[in-house]
């Protein structure tokens, strides 16, 4: 298969801006006015570069730019396409939201370490995209293990034993995995293939030895544990120790995407839907991502603390990604690919209000938020429209994910796995819904009814962006299915 490219520099350039984002950071910081300006400058300037790539995208061509060449097939190498497009422009458009909500955020409570805070953000957004338009398998990797790196000082902002029980936690098993499995899975596909780079063909051969092929793909998955696969997952819950924003980042934009972008990326682009199917792997690890679905959403159920339980759903949503590309048709992938948008988009509006919540409250736990619809009515209707996006509800952007999943599963035949999306909506109505109700239907607190507002503007104006554009996707959703739409033509 032949494709049309075209050389770029704009992907070096978009990564490297937040690197210089960073050094203006700390050069600015004894003055939190103009550190935050540049942290919110360098956020436009950013998603203004990934929309300049745009049009070439939109007419078919894929961008490519090499900078070195290590070892025949073993390269420094950026290409963007359709997919690359879809996870750049929502990260790099949600880092500015963020940028702002941090703000809020940060003064709110008075934070400690803000510079440190804003740099490691910077760096964070520069390697996430770096995994987004890298151009081969070494380049993944390389920017997939600095996202652990610079997301480490974030996890542990706080700095007292919780956080760095849950920091250290957060980088052995994501930088354990990636050394012990990932570069192990890369080794050997250069062994086997000779070549690392993406291209419009996969990879690996398919008359390599298939017992081979099935444990080297399990090695990928096993490696790329920043997708929140069980057994795998742990490590994120454990990261809820880090500020509201940092959490947003982790669950909606960065460290998350990052896993399940890596893992479409290996069966699409190191596989390929036809080896997927010639080894058998196409159902097996279709279950396991549904089994993933379900058994997150049944432990998000027990979980009275509101970032924990929003944790354990971002455990159940990463799976439904990897289970679209698992089922290798087009509708499956289809619903795979327009998730990473649809996630970020829903699950960062829940992150944005409970941080909302907290800053405004100190309220942390489910059971305390009694009446809180009353008090923060933007805020809680901001998280109905996020909750109802994860559950599927028509109109939103989830609803959409779970209509091409549930097309997928039928181009497969399988009534079971279709059923199993179903369920799983179930339950996450069931965790989601009584938050709902006990925010608008309960009675608040005699403490509540005293003074308890919105949080500061500067947070309660993002999460009403974001919960907007939950919508607007979910009734709109053809920019991103046209982006998709070139990468699976």
């Amino acid at each position: 298969m032949a494709e049309q490219t075209t050389f770029s520099i704009l992907p070096v350039l978009i990564v490297a801006v937040s690197l210089v984002g960073a050094g203006l950071i700390m050069r600015f910081r004894h003055d939190p006015n103009r550190r935050e300006t540049v942290s919110v400058v360098t956020g436009v300037l950013k998603f203004a570069l990934v929309m300049a790539m745009l049009p070439p995208i939109l007419r078919g061509e894929v961008l490519r730019c090499h900078l070195v060449e290590i070892l025949p097939g073993f390269s420094l190498v950026f290409r963007v396409d359709g997919f690359s497009m879809v996870f750049a422009s929502i990260s790099s458009f949600l880092w500015i939201l963020t940028s702002f909500y941090s703000i809020g955020y940060m003064r709110g409570l008075n934070e400690h370490a803000q510079t440190r805070y804003y740099t490691c953000f910077a760096l964070t957004l520069s390697a996430a995209l770096g995994v987004a338009m890298s151009g081969s398998l070494f380049t993944m990797y390389l920017f997939y293990e600095l996202v652990s790196i610079f997301t480490y000082p974030l996890v542990m902002h706080h700095e007292d034993h919780e956080a760095r029980w849950g920091a250290n936690k957060y980088l052995v098993y994501l930088m354990g995995t990636g050394k012990l499995f990932f570069l192990t899975a890369l080794v050997l596909t250069y062994v086997l293939a000779g070549n690392l780079d993406f291209g419009p063909d996969a990879i690996l051969p398919a008359d390599a030895d298939p017992t081979l092929l099935v444990v080297l793909f399990i090695l990928f998955v096993a490696g790329i544990a920043k997708s929140g696969l069980i057994p795998l997952h742990s490590w994120l819950p454990s990261a809820m120790v880090a500020p509201t924003p940092v959490s947003a980042l982790l669950h909606a934009v960065a460290v998350v995407k990052v896993g399940v972008f890596c893992i479409a990326r290996v069966i699409y682009n190191v596989y390929g839907p036809e080896l997927m199917q010639q080894l058998g792997l196409v159902m097996p690890t279709a279950f396991f991502m549904s089994a993933t679905i379900l058994l997150a959403s049944m432990i998000a159920l027990t979980h009275d603390n509101l970032k924990a339980r929003l944790a354990y759903s971002t455990v159940s949503q990463l799976a439904y990604i990897t289970l679209g590309f698992a089922l290798v048709s087009v509708s499956s992938m289809t619903g795979g690919m327009i998730h990473i948008a649809n996630h970020a988009f829903s699950k960062i509006t829940l992150f944005y209000c409970a941080g909302a919540i907290f800053v405004a409250s100190g309220k942390k736990y489910i059971s305390e938020l009694s009446g809180i619809g009353y008090r923060m009515p933007i805020t809680m209707t901001a998280f109905a429209i996020g909750a109802f996006s994860m559950i599927g509800v028509p109109g939103t952007a989830g609803f959409v994910t779970k209509w091409f999943l549930g097309l997928g599963c039928l181009d497969n035949n399988s009534m079971l796995l279709l059923v199993f999306i179903l369920t799983s909506s179930l339950l996450n109505a069931g965790y989601f819904l009584p938050i709902i109700y006990r925010a608008f239907f309960m009675r608040p607190s005699t403490a509540d009814k005293a003074g308890l507002q919105e949080a500061p503007a500067f947070m309660v104006i993002p999460l009403s962006i974001t919960a907007g554009l939950t919508i607007l996707f979910g009734l709109f959703p053809q920019p991103f299915l046209q982006l998709i739409g070139e990468v699976l033509s």
